[in-house]
């Protein structure tokens, strides 16, 4: 018997599609995609946390004394440099100023810089500096924290 008539090709089947997806790598991708806005979140969050943490330090200055409140707007500069820009940490006098004034929009000069640079040397009694003079190195330093952190 001849069975060649009978015989046909063999006929492969489709390929498996790319698209659309299983479920299981819409889980994975949004999985993914999850993990990428937690982390972004995170930052912001902890970005705008040193920021608030900061400014609620210079906030507790007020009502401290002139002097007084100059040392302790300084160590806050002192320290955010510490963490931000290692660099400055051994920075002083007028490099100090100058480093300020080159990291930030508004600038600082006058008395409220001579406060800033004069205040761990001057005693807490002393009159040689104003109010006004503390208040306009506070709004310099919550402007430069502002744009720092």
């Amino acid at each position: 018997m001849d069975n060649l008539p009978e015989l046909r090709d063999i006929h492969l089947p489709d390929g498996v599609s790319v698209f659309p997806p299983a479920y299981g790598w819409w889980v994975i991708l949004g999985g993914v995609v999850l993990a990428f806005v937690l982390a972004e979140i995170f930052i912001l969050v902890r970005r705008k946390s040193k920021k608030l943490y900061a400014l609620r330090l210079l906030n507790n200055t007020e009502g401290r004394g002139v002097v007084p409140a100059a040392v302790r707007m300084s160590e806050i500069l002192r320290r955010i440099c510490v963490f931000k820009y290692k660099e400055a940490a051994a920075l002083f006098g007028r490099d100090w100023i100058d480093f300020l004034n080159s990291r930030g929009k508004s600038k600082i000069g006058g008395k409220a810089a001579d406060l800033l640079l004069n205040a761990p040397y001057v005693s807490p009694a002393s009159r040689v500096y104003s109010e006004t003079d503390a208040a306009e190195l506070r709004r310099f330093c919550k402007d430069w924290i502002g744009e720092n952190l």
